[in-house]
């Protein structure tokens, strides 16, 4: 894929984004630099409090005008704002490819655009983005940060992916711990569909500080399957094949038990100090963002 290829977002879409931020609900310690107020004091542009000078604390963070009138030693306390790394696990595993109802966009395809989305937010309010594609392990990763202008890359980085692969949720958790020990947002874009249990992995995410925003995506026939009878189903992963019977109450139960499990993904989000948001890849990009993302205030 070339950089001549058709963007994935048009320069109207990107304008409306630039009113956009990214936002954090932790505190991370240490962190320093870029544009959400951290609830944690120390040096930088913005006043925030005085407090009594001890030992050992930096002599020029003294208010010597409050000493010559008081003679007594007061510390000034700043604003730190944290500059939190994001990091946006994209899924290019073989089944986002695979449950697009007919005349909708495959679930790669909506994720890729949604993934540069976020990025362009993130560049413009000067965030240092990762974008990590992982299947059944991690992939090459791209970082970018310093502005819009650095967004060009980053979108030739997505339309370079290609969804390939089984997806091992066990294993791209493992490594993401070793190769990021830093804290931050880990936003996760995927269906989620694995054939392992993906809820531990997840938990082993946030156990280790990580704040977790779950983007489920998914095709209409990933909630909704049609056709009716005998089918036979082949796992786009492994190949696997299994033979139905489906009917109106076969649907309705394969729906119930697809809402429920999504159900379970947002309450692991939400018990963890983070955020989830379930997309349909029918819906537009654009719907999306100014939409259901919105609403969970990860960006506003």
């Amino acid at each position: 894929m070339t950089a001549s290829a058709p963007p994935l977002i048009d320069r109207e879409f990107l304008e409306r984004l630039e009113r956009l931020t990214l936002h954090w609900q932790k505190s991370f310690p240490g962190l320093v630099g870029g544009h959400n107020a951290s609830r944690y004091a120390g040096s930088g542009q913005e006043f925030l409090d005085h407090r009594n000078f001890h030992h050992g604390d930096d002599l020029r963070a003294v208010n010597w005008r409050a000493y010559m009138r008081l003679e007594k030693l007061f510390l000034k306390m700043f604003q730190v704002e944290p500059r939190v790394p994001v990091r946006l696990l994209l899924d290019v595993s073989a089944s986002m490819e695979s449950g697009a109802a007919k005349g909708e966009p495959t679930k790669f395809e909506f994720s890729r655009r949604l993934a540069a989305a976020l990025s362009y937010v993130g560049l413009v309010r000067l965030d240092t983005m990762t974008l990590q594609p992982f299947a059944e392990r991690l992939h090459d990763r791209h970082v970018c940060s310093g502005g819009r202008h650095r967004f060009q890359p980053a979108e030739v980085f997505l339309r370079g992916q290609t969804a390939k692969g089984r997806t091992d949720f066990h294993e791209v958790a493992r490594q993401f711990i070793s190769s990021y020990p830093q804290r931050g947002l880990v936003v996760i874009v995927s269906d989620f569909l694995d054939d392992a249990d993906c809820f531990k992995p997840l938990q082993y995410l946030a156990d280790f500080g990580q704040e977790l925003f779950l983007v489920q995506v998914w095709g209409g026939e990933d909630r909704e399957p049609s056709g009716r009878g005998e089918l036979e189903l082949i796992d786009a992963e492994s190949g696997a094949t299994a033979k139905i019977a489906l009917d109106d109450e076969a649907r309705e139960r394969y729906t119930a038990a697809f809402d429920a499990y999504a159900a379970e993904l947002r309450k692991l989000a939400l018990r963890n100090a983070g955020r989830y948001a379930g997309l349909p890849a029918s819906i537009p990009v654009e719907e999306a963002v100014f939409g259901p993302l919105v609403r969970t205030a990860v960006v506003s």
